[in-house]
């Protein structure tokens, strides 16, 4: 939950950047971004030998409709 409230409102950002911000190690950051990718929950764009991550709002958007409609 800690990454994607980071992420909300960011066109992007690199791991590094999340990994600076949270008291996660980085390879658990990685960890969380791989398994939030695979969720459809954000979006991941080469840039080189990075990768930039960001929100996919309309399945975030999704997500959260179907936590209030528990």
């Amino acid at each position: 939950m800690q990454i994607v409230r980071f992420l909300i409102g960011r066109e992007g950002c690199m791991c590094g950047e999340i990994v600076d911000r949270l008291p996660l190690a980085q390879s658990t950051v990685s960890q969380h971004l791989k398994i939030l990718k695979e969720a459809g929950l954000i979006q991941g764009e080469t840039d080189g030998p990075k990768v930039c991550y960001a929100i996919a709002p309309e399945r975030l958007a999704r997500l959260k409709k179907l936590i209030a409609s528990l």
